[in-house]
């Protein structure tokens, strides 16, 4: 089994840079800056114990690589990377290659199922960071992260098992669970803090904005028929991450708040909270705080605004 990284960020470099450290044979797709640090330096990973720099198979386009049997596609883009990035896959990789979506949000496999036919989806809860070229981190040890997985839509199958089993060959948990959308639904309502986060600061994940956040989603989960995992659920696999600082320093911000820290000029809102505003227009629920999050969290992105430039009361005071 050959691992094809398309997306080496924080989530895809710590994955493949992790399997690749525990002996996988890995190729990662980068680009840019990033891809130039990783082929003339490796990729380092720092993590609370140790930070490692890792050589590892680097290239900038997937037409670069020569496919072969036993190939495996971790999806590490963002989700509003994702259909570009799928397109350049299917013209070159075999159709039966097995696509896995390491994204946040519910959109990135029901797009990669469009151009493959085995697909699957992890529920990625993997605290990383990755703000300079070259450089990755993990801030979970001794375990990295859990990265449960299943085929897309529902179902488990020998491939899953394997993906599993390397993935806790190589410091993470995973778990191949048949029904493995509740879970991924389960983070989407956690991720609708990101972009409260995002727009100001980590502390605001606790705020009285966040939860109304929350609320819309779970109301439209409830209209759609939509299941998802319980807090209970969700905590019980929390429970064996152990976050702690490197070097020193503590982590700012997850995944959104990293693409304003970055300048990216984009952001996944549209598939967090634009998920929940999607959902509520299709079946009558109000949502006006995922519309107006997901639509503050875009301008700053467009305009290059660093993180944590409003207080969640000012965002209140914007709502009809």
């Amino acid at each position: 089994m050959r691992f094809i990284v398309f997306g080496a960020g924080a989530i895809g470099g710590v994955v493949g840079g992790r399997l690749a450290e525990h002996g996988y044979d890995v190729i990662l797709i980068a680009r840019g800056a990033h891809y130039d640090a990783i082929r003339a330096r490796g990729l380092r990973i720092e993590s609370p114990d140790r930070s490692d720099t890792i050589t590892v198979t680097a290239v900038d386009h997937p037409a670069r690589i020569e496919w072969r049997p036993g190939d495996v596609v971790l999806l590490a883009v963002k989700t509003q990377d994702a259909a570009p990035a799928l397109r350049d896959l299917a013209a070159v990789a075999p159709p039966e290659v097995p696509v896995v979506c390491l994204l946040n949000g519910v959109e990135s496999e029901r797009l990669a199922l469009r151009c493959f036919a085995n697909v699957y989806a992890v529920c990625v809860v993997c605290p990383t960071t990755h703000l300079t070229p070259g450089v990755v981190q993990a801030w979970s040890a001794p375990t990295t992260g859990t990265l449960d997985l299943g085929r897309y839509p529902t179902g488990v199958d020998a491939t899953a098992e394997a993906i599993a089993a390397a993935f806790c060959a190589a410091t993470f948990s995973a778990q191949a669970r048949p029904h493995i959308m509740r879970w991924k639904y389960g983070k989407l309502l956690s991720n609708l803090g990101n972009a409260v986060e995002a727009l100001c600061g980590a502390a605001a994940r606790q705020s009285p904005l966040a939860a109304l956040a929350r609320r819309e989603g779970l109301a439209c989960f409830a209209a759609a028929g939509i299941a998802c995992i319980s807090d209970e659920e969700d905590a019980a696999r929390r429970t064996l991450l152990r976050l702690r600082p490197i070097a020193g320093q503590k982590r700012l911000g997850g995944s959104s708040w990293q693409s304003l820290q970055r300048g990216a000029h984009s952001i996944e809102s549209d598939y967090l909270n634009g998920e929940i505003v999607l959902l509520g227009r299709l079946h009558g629920v109000p949502t006006p705080v995922n519309a107006l999050l997901q639509r503050l969290a875009n301008d700053a992105a467009r305009a290059g605004r660093p993180p944590g430039t409003m207080s969640p009361d000012e965002i209140l005071a914007l709502l009809p």
